[in-house]
Protein backbone atom coordinates (compact mmCIF):
# COMPACT_ATOMS: atom_id res chain seq x y z
CA UNK A 1 0.00 0.00 0.00
CA UNK A 2 0.95 3.71 -0.10
CA UNK A 3 3.23 4.83 2.56
CA UNK A 4 1.52 8.26 2.07
CA UNK A 5 -2.05 7.82 2.66
CA UNK A 6 -2.88 9.30 5.58
CA UNK A 7 -6.72 8.57 6.13
CA UNK A 8 -9.19 5.48 5.71
CA UNK A 9 -10.64 7.08 2.49
CA UNK A 10 -6.60 7.24 1.02
CA UNK A 11 -6.31 3.83 2.15
CA UNK A 12 -9.36 2.90 -0.70
CA UNK A 13 -8.05 5.10 -3.28
CA UNK A 14 -4.99 3.15 -3.07
CA UNK A 15 -5.95 0.10 -3.13
CA UNK A 16 -8.81 0.36 -6.05
CA UNK A 17 -5.28 1.74 -8.08
CA UNK A 18 -3.65 -1.48 -7.00
CA UNK A 19 -5.81 -4.27 -7.86
CA UNK A 20 -9.50 -3.22 -8.40
CA UNK A 21 -10.40 -6.68 -9.00
CA UNK A 22 -9.40 -8.77 -5.90
CA UNK A 23 -11.75 -9.47 -3.15
CA UNK A 24 -11.91 -7.17 -0.03
CA UNK A 25 -15.19 -7.56 1.84
CA UNK A 26 -17.06 -11.09 1.64
CA UNK A 27 -20.19 -11.24 3.96
CA UNK A 28 -21.79 -13.80 5.78
CA UNK A 29 -24.84 -14.26 7.75
CA UNK A 30 -24.94 -16.53 9.35
CA UNK A 31 -28.76 -16.02 10.84
CA UNK A 32 -29.94 -15.62 7.11
CA UNK A 33 -27.61 -17.56 5.01
CA UNK A 34 -26.44 -14.75 3.35
CA UNK A 35 -23.48 -14.21 1.48
CA UNK A 36 -21.98 -11.38 -0.65
CA UNK A 37 -18.57 -10.52 -1.82
CA UNK A 38 -17.44 -7.10 -2.69
CA UNK A 39 -14.58 -6.51 -4.83
CA UNK A 40 -12.08 -3.65 -4.09
CA UNK A 41 -14.01 -2.07 -7.05
CA UNK A 42 -17.54 -2.78 -5.98
CA UNK A 43 -17.07 -1.82 -2.67
CA UNK A 44 -15.29 1.84 -4.12
CA UNK A 45 -18.03 2.09 -5.99
CA UNK A 46 -20.84 1.74 -2.84
CA UNK A 47 -18.18 4.35 -0.93
CA UNK A 48 -18.71 6.59 -3.89
CA UNK A 49 -22.01 6.29 -3.95
CA UNK A 50 -23.23 6.81 -0.15
CA UNK A 51 -19.97 9.90 0.12
CA UNK A 52 -22.56 11.47 -2.65
CA UNK A 53 -25.52 11.05 -0.31
CA UNK A 54 -23.74 12.17 2.64
CA UNK A 55 -22.68 15.31 1.16
CA UNK A 56 -25.38 15.72 -1.10
CA UNK A 57 -28.36 14.90 0.16
CA UNK A 58 -27.63 15.14 3.71
CA UNK A 59 -25.48 18.00 3.70
CA UNK A 60 -22.81 16.43 5.97
CA UNK A 61 -19.94 18.59 6.26
CA UNK A 62 -16.14 17.83 7.86
CA UNK A 63 -16.67 17.84 11.31
CA UNK A 64 -20.28 16.73 11.66
CA UNK A 65 -20.79 13.76 13.26
CA UNK A 66 -22.77 10.92 11.95
CA UNK A 67 -23.88 7.73 14.55
CA UNK A 68 -23.67 4.39 13.47
CA UNK A 69 -26.33 2.52 15.02
CA UNK A 70 -25.29 -0.73 12.69
CA UNK A 71 -23.94 -4.11 13.09
CA UNK A 72 -20.87 -5.61 11.91
CA UNK A 73 -21.82 -6.09 8.09
CA UNK A 74 -20.80 -4.76 4.58
CA UNK A 75 -23.08 -1.79 4.56
CA UNK A 76 -21.50 -0.74 7.83
CA UNK A 77 -17.91 -0.31 6.33
CA UNK A 78 -19.23 1.41 3.03
CA UNK A 79 -20.51 4.10 5.31
CA UNK A 80 -17.47 4.16 7.94
CA UNK A 81 -15.78 4.58 4.63
CA UNK A 82 -18.10 7.26 3.22
CA UNK A 83 -17.84 9.64 6.55
CA UNK A 84 -14.14 9.43 5.63
CA UNK A 85 -14.50 10.72 2.11
CA UNK A 86 -16.60 13.51 3.53
CA UNK A 87 -14.24 14.13 6.50
CA UNK A 88 -17.16 13.76 8.62
CA UNK A 89 -16.90 11.70 12.03
CA UNK A 90 -18.54 8.51 12.35
CA UNK A 91 -19.94 7.87 15.79
CA UNK A 92 -20.07 4.28 16.26
CA UNK A 93 -23.26 3.30 18.42
CA UNK A 94 -23.16 7.20 18.97
CA UNK A 95 -25.29 9.51 20.95
CA UNK A 96 -28.43 9.91 17.71
CA UNK A 97 -29.10 13.08 19.81
CA UNK A 98 -25.82 14.64 19.55
CA UNK A 99 -25.73 13.68 16.09
CA UNK A 100 -26.13 15.61 13.06
CA UNK A 101 -27.09 12.38 10.95
CA UNK A 102 -28.31 8.86 12.60
CA UNK A 103 -27.69 5.39 10.15
CA UNK A 104 -29.86 2.97 11.50
CA UNK A 105 -30.63 -0.69 11.05
CA UNK A 106 -33.68 -2.08 11.30
CA UNK A 107 -33.40 -2.89 15.01
CA UNK A 108 -32.67 0.50 16.35
CA UNK A 109 -34.75 2.95 14.69
CA UNK A 110 -36.86 3.95 17.71
CA UNK A 111 -33.52 4.88 19.38
CA UNK A 112 -31.93 6.79 16.45
CA UNK A 113 -35.74 9.26 16.68
CA UNK A 114 -33.79 10.97 18.78
CA UNK A 115 -31.70 12.72 16.48
CA UNK A 116 -32.56 16.40 15.12
CA UNK A 117 -30.74 16.05 12.43
CA UNK A 118 -31.10 13.64 8.92
CA UNK A 119 -31.93 10.04 9.28
CA UNK A 120 -31.06 7.21 7.03
CA UNK A 121 -32.39 3.69 7.77
CA UNK A 122 -30.74 0.59 6.69
CA UNK A 123 -33.15 -2.77 5.78
CA UNK A 124 -30.06 -4.98 5.69
CA UNK A 125 -31.54 -7.19 3.66
CA UNK A 126 -30.12 -9.43 1.31
CA UNK A 127 -27.91 -7.59 -1.72
CA UNK A 128 -28.82 -4.25 -0.15
CA UNK A 129 -32.36 -4.55 -0.34
CA UNK A 130 -34.84 -1.59 0.49
CA UNK A 131 -37.58 -1.87 3.46
CA UNK A 132 -40.97 -3.02 2.50
CA UNK A 133 -42.78 0.35 3.44
CA UNK A 134 -39.90 2.86 4.32
CA UNK A 135 -39.85 3.52 8.28
CA UNK A 136 -41.66 7.52 8.99
CA UNK A 137 -39.25 9.81 9.50
CA UNK A 138 -36.33 8.08 7.57
CA UNK A 139 -35.11 8.01 4.49
CA UNK A 140 -34.49 4.55 3.12
CA UNK A 141 -30.89 4.23 2.08
CA UNK A 142 -31.46 1.36 -0.66
CA UNK A 143 -34.48 3.42 -2.58
CA UNK A 144 -31.61 6.68 -2.17
CA UNK A 145 -28.43 5.96 -3.05
CA UNK A 146 -28.29 3.68 -6.47
CA UNK A 147 -29.42 7.03 -7.88
CA UNK A 148 -26.05 8.63 -6.59
CA UNK A 149 -23.08 9.53 -8.81
CA UNK A 150 -20.27 7.22 -9.13
CA UNK A 151 -17.59 9.12 -8.65
CA UNK A 152 -17.09 11.30 -5.70
CA UNK A 153 -15.14 14.58 -4.83
CA UNK A 154 -14.90 16.03 -1.85
CA UNK A 155 -16.40 19.80 -1.76
CA UNK A 156 -13.80 20.37 1.12
CA UNK A 157 -10.37 18.63 1.38
CA UNK A 158 -9.92 15.80 4.47
CA UNK A 159 -7.67 17.33 7.24
CA UNK A 160 -6.09 13.57 8.76
CA UNK A 161 -5.75 15.24 11.70
CA UNK A 162 -8.94 15.96 12.25
CA UNK A 163 -11.50 13.61 14.43
CA UNK A 164 -12.78 10.94 11.92
CA UNK A 165 -13.87 7.82 14.06
CA UNK A 166 -15.51 7.55 17.75
CA UNK A 167 -15.72 3.92 18.84
CA UNK A 168 -16.22 2.78 22.37
CA UNK A 169 -16.20 6.15 23.70
CA UNK A 170 -12.13 6.59 22.06
CA UNK A 171 -11.51 9.45 19.38
CA UNK A 172 -9.57 8.70 16.32
CA UNK A 173 -7.53 11.33 13.98
CA UNK A 174 -8.08 9.48 10.28
CA UNK A 175 -4.37 9.91 10.70
CA UNK A 176 -4.61 7.38 13.85
CA UNK A 177 -6.98 5.13 12.29
CA UNK A 178 -4.73 4.43 9.52
CA UNK A 179 -1.58 4.32 11.68
CA UNK A 180 -2.81 2.11 14.10
CA UNK A 181 -4.46 -0.20 11.58
CA UNK A 182 -0.84 -0.86 9.77
CA UNK A 183 1.05 -1.16 13.28
CA UNK A 184 -1.67 -3.63 14.77
CA UNK A 185 -1.70 -5.80 11.57
CA UNK A 186 1.14 -7.86 11.90
CA UNK A 187 -0.75 -8.81 15.60
CA UNK A 188 -3.68 -9.85 13.90
CA UNK A 189 -1.60 -11.79 11.44
CA UNK A 190 -2.47 -10.17 8.28
CA UNK A 191 1.35 -9.99 6.71
CA UNK A 192 0.98 -7.86 3.54
CA UNK A 193 -1.17 -8.43 -0.06
CA UNK A 194 -3.22 -11.44 0.11
CA UNK A 195 -3.62 -12.21 3.46
CA UNK A 196 -7.04 -12.85 4.05
CA UNK A 197 -8.93 -12.62 7.49
CA UNK A 198 -12.14 -14.22 8.97
CA UNK A 199 -13.42 -11.95 11.75
CA UNK A 200 -16.63 -13.08 13.88
CA UNK A 201 -15.95 -9.92 16.28
CA UNK A 202 -18.66 -6.71 16.58
CA UNK A 203 -17.89 -3.25 14.81
CA UNK A 204 -18.38 -1.98 18.73
CA UNK A 205 -14.93 -1.97 19.44
CA UNK A 206 -11.77 -1.19 17.91
CA UNK A 207 -10.25 -4.70 17.64
CA UNK A 208 -13.62 -5.37 15.86
CA UNK A 209 -13.12 -2.49 13.17
CA UNK A 210 -9.72 -2.87 12.77
CA UNK A 211 -9.98 -7.16 12.01
CA UNK A 212 -13.37 -6.27 10.33
CA UNK A 213 -12.04 -3.24 7.84
CA UNK A 214 -8.94 -1.16 8.39
CA UNK A 215 -5.88 -3.55 9.18
CA UNK A 216 -6.97 -5.87 5.75
CA UNK A 217 -7.79 -2.49 4.05
CA UNK A 218 -4.25 -1.11 5.06
CA UNK A 219 -2.25 -4.41 4.25
CA UNK A 220 -3.23 -5.18 0.75
CA UNK A 221 -5.57 -8.38 2.41
CA UNK A 222 -9.45 -9.01 2.80
CA UNK A 223 -11.83 -9.63 5.43
CA UNK A 224 -14.52 -12.55 5.45
CA UNK A 225 -16.73 -10.65 7.91
CA UNK A 226 -19.35 -12.74 9.44
CA UNK A 227 -22.50 -11.79 11.36
CA UNK A 228 -23.87 -14.50 14.10
CA UNK A 229 -21.39 -16.66 13.76
CA UNK A 230 -22.28 -18.21 16.84
CA UNK A 231 -25.08 -20.09 14.75
CA UNK A 232 -22.57 -21.68 12.85
CA UNK A 233 -21.04 -25.18 13.90
CA UNK A 234 -17.42 -25.76 14.33
CA UNK A 235 -17.22 -28.41 11.49
CA UNK A 236 -19.12 -25.48 9.46
CA UNK A 237 -16.76 -23.20 10.43
CA UNK A 238 -13.51 -25.04 9.60
CA UNK A 239 -15.03 -25.72 5.97
CA UNK A 240 -15.78 -21.93 5.93
CA UNK A 241 -12.24 -21.55 6.49
CA UNK A 242 -11.04 -23.98 4.01
CA UNK A 243 -12.83 -22.45 1.22
CA UNK A 244 -12.60 -18.86 2.11
CA UNK A 245 -9.10 -19.39 2.01
CA UNK A 246 -8.60 -17.89 5.59
CA UNK A 247 -5.16 -17.75 6.61
CA UNK A 248 -6.11 -16.03 9.98
CA UNK A 249 -8.96 -15.60 12.35
CA UNK A 250 -10.44 -13.10 14.85
CA UNK A 251 -13.65 -14.20 16.75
Amino acid sequence: MNATDRTPADLLRSALAADPGRPLITFYDDATGERVELSVATFANWVAKTSNLLQGELAAAPGDRVALLLPAHWQTAVWLLACASVGAIADVDGDPAAADVVVSGPDTLSAARACNGERVALALRPLGGRFPQTPEGFADYAVEVPSQGDRFVPFAPVDPEEPALIVAGREFSGAEVVERARAEASELGLIGPGSRILSGLSYETWDGLNAGLYAPLATGGSVVLCRNLGQLGEEALAKRIESERVSVTAR
